[in-house]
């Protein structure tokens, strides 16, 4: 072969291999957006009606997560159980039990008196073993956490600015915000909570979530609008700052410590997943996957003010400090100072007619009630689309799950 077509051929070959090259990456590349499509896709199409049931019992297939481990042995509830009463009463109304129910996207029910299990149902495909996600339910553990690190040390006291423990806040909204104010939903972050509005942040940080952005970041993103500590405005990256300062204070991630300090502790009966962002942190404003019976046991424990079975994991006096609304913007009743009806607490709400009870609530109708003095725990999971223009539901249910704890 003479010299030019060896030229030639070799001149062929790192043609070829460049080509190979570049066809490897595209498809590399187009294997990588169509993943991030089709996470976006299922983000955005999150609530619709006729996805919503197995997305919310799916959420691991969408996002990365961090898998929380039980301990042993498993706690076991009694079992005494009775049939739900047919119908109550509400504002002069007659409403019938199973059709609120049904009607609210029902995917679980279980009553707890004592140690008992008096109703458990599933529906829409859900079981026990389901883990189902927790939505803003999951800012009540959150805030059982921060309680847990304020007794261990790792956090001087809830007077003292989120900004310290995290200096990425320090040019944000958050600078200069105490814990305090962060815990109970009055950081004055600017920020628009309505699921109903595609344009709005949270559907926006859903969407950068997607898109494997950083959460921590989007948080650092947002600005103030008013002054903290004098306007109840619901705001889910509050919570997620809370995560952010869990980590940079225990070193070590909320997943961890909740396994730690919670999880292998109360006698779960199942794993539990906490999803995260493609930087690998949890997003802690609303994203444990539990099941319906581990629900009830984290209930159960706020029943008993922080205590299990004569161990304190949760201390008493911050239990009892984040079920008692100790300003004006925070009573129940509606308030010029509040965007909500609804009494709050660190992490906790109180129904607008509180019975001595206190309730976890997340969006499209989870629900965690506690009653201590009653003994009664009351846990729903559901996947109810109308969610963003029946908030009534709530007051329903709640005023249905306070007449079971006073029977």
């Amino acid at each position: 072969m003479n010299t030019a077509i060896k030229q030639k051929s070799s001149k062929l070959k790192v043609l070829a291999i460049f080509i190979a090259v570049i066809l490897v990456a595209a498809s590399i590349t187009a294997a990588f957006n169509a993943k991030e499509l089709n996470r976006l896709y299922r983000v955005i199409t999150l609530f619709d009606e006729n996805n919503i049931v197995e997305n919310f019992r799916t959420m691991d297939e969408i996002l990365p997560y961090q898998v929380i481990q039980k301990g042993k042995p498993n706690f076991e509830f009694g079992s005494n159980i009775k049939n739900l009463p047919e119908s109550f009463k509400f504002e002069g109304r007659d409403i019938n039990v199973k059709e609120l129910f049904a009607n609210t996207g029902t995917t679980g029910l279980i009553v707890i008196k004592e140690n008992d299990i008096l109703f458990e149902e599933y529906y829409q495909g859900n079981n026990q073993d389901t883990l189902s996600i927790s939505w803003s339910v999951g800012k009540s553990f959150v805030s059982a956490l921060i309680g847990i690190a304020i007794d261990e040390g790792y956090i001087k006291d809830i007077s003292s600015p989120v900004s310290e423990y995290v200096p990425a806040l320090k040019d944000s909204g958050y600078n200069g915000v105490s814990l305090k104010n962060v815990l109970q939903m009055s950081s004055g972050v600017r920020f628009n909570e309505d699921y109903a509005d595609f344009n709005s942040d949270i559907n926006r940080m859903g969407r950068v979530i997607a898109l494997g952005s950083s959460i921590n970041e989007f948080a650092a993103s947002l600005s103030s609008e008013r002054q903290p500590g004098e306007y109840n405005h619901y705001v889910s990256m509050d919570t997620q700052v809370l995560g952010m300062v869990l980590k940079e204070t225990t070193g070590v991630s909320p997943s961890n410590y909740l396994e730690e300090k919670i999880w292998k502790k109360l006698g779960m009966q199942s794993d539990a997943k906490w999803l995260m962002d493609d930087a690998g942190m949890e997003l802690a404003f609303g994203t444990l996957n539990v099941t319906l019976r581990d629900y009830a046991r984290f209930g159960r424990l706020y029943m008993n003010y922080g205590n299990w079975d004569g161990q304190q994991i949760v201390p008493e006096a911050w239990v009892k400090s984040s079920v008692t609304p100790d300003a004006p913007h925070l009573q129940p009743g509606k308030s010029p100072l509040s965007t909500t009806t609804w009494g709050y607490g660190y992490q906790w709400w109180l129904p607008e007619h509180p019975q001595g009870d206190f309730v976890a609530r997340g969006v499209y109708g989870q629900i965690i009630y506690v009653n201590p003095e009653k003994k009664t725990v009351i846990v729903k999971s559901a996947a109810y689309p109308e969610w963003t223009t029946t908030h009534e539901s709530n007051d329903i249910i709640v005023a249905f799950f306070q007449l079971l704890a006073n029977t």
